[in-house]
């Protein structure tokens, strides 16, 4: 998972980072503006500044960003156990769009998994996850994506499972993987493609973002649960 303290000087090159002052800076978030959406990441007050709206003033600050911009939604990340932050999201008219998952995966040797390449990805799949970032998944992205060779499926036996992978913007080495879990053993076989990919590319980390609960395994471990929160803007 990403930290503050990891992605500052990205956040400074990108722009759109946002500060709140009393005589020094007491509060800061970074907006990422893609297509149709805003994505709010960041929310940091200054812990002798809390209680006093200042998170509320940043989010409602970049919200009249998008909405110059003619942009519909806003979206934020949060831990489902972080019941202040989802009060506050809440009570600025978000709701919880879908949950997701993290799961930490060890990069491992094997030649158990059977998978294709190809876009067979349908439109209820809205998101995927770039950088944590939730992006749209529209027909240019996928078209994209399916050139570089970066959907996997495997439909061997049950329901399909769908992954994206994509390299981290932030981080060396660190593959991040957007997994559409179906049946049990199509997904085990994406995941041990995945691993094999990690260790065949050198990657020290494997990130995968999902909506499922996926199988326990030695090498996969359950980081966190995260509730996508979204707001229409007009």
């Amino acid at each position: 998972m990403i930290t503050f303290q990891d992605v500052w000087d990205y956040w400074l090159s990108e722009g759109n980072l946002l500060l709140i002052e009393k005589q020094c800076p007491v509060g800061v978030c970074h907006a990422f503006f893609s297509k149709n959406q805003v994505w709010i990441e960041g929310i940091r007050i200054n812990s002798n500044f809390r209680r006093q709206g200042l998170a509320s003033e940043l989010v409602k600050h970049v919200e009249s960003l998008a909405k110059e911009k003619q942009i519909l939604f806003s979206f934020m990340l949060i831990d489902n156990e972080n019941s202040l932050s989802l009060s506050m999201a809440k009570n600025l008219n978000y709701h919880i769009f879908q949950t997701w998952n993290f799961y930490s995966l060890l990069p491992q040797f094997n030649n158990n998994h059977k998978i294709q390449f190809g876009n067979v990805i349908n439109y209820a799949k809205t998101h995927y996850v770039q950088s944590w970032r939730w992006l749209v998944l529209d027909e240019e992205t996928l078209l994209l994506l399916s050139k570089q060779n970066k959907i996997i499926f495997s439909d061997v036996s049950g329901d399909i499972s769908i992954a994206i992978l994509t390299d981290s913007e932030h981080f060396d080495k660190t593959l991040i993987v957007t997994l559409f879990s179906g049946s049990q053993n199509n997904t085990l076989n994406l995941v041990s493609y995945i691993q094999n990919y990690g260790a065949e590319k050198n990657y020290k980390k494997i990130q995968i973002l999902t909506k499922e609960k996926l199988p326990l395994l030695n090498t996969l471990e359950h980081k966190i649960t995260f509730n996508l929160m979204q707001k229409f803007l007009h």
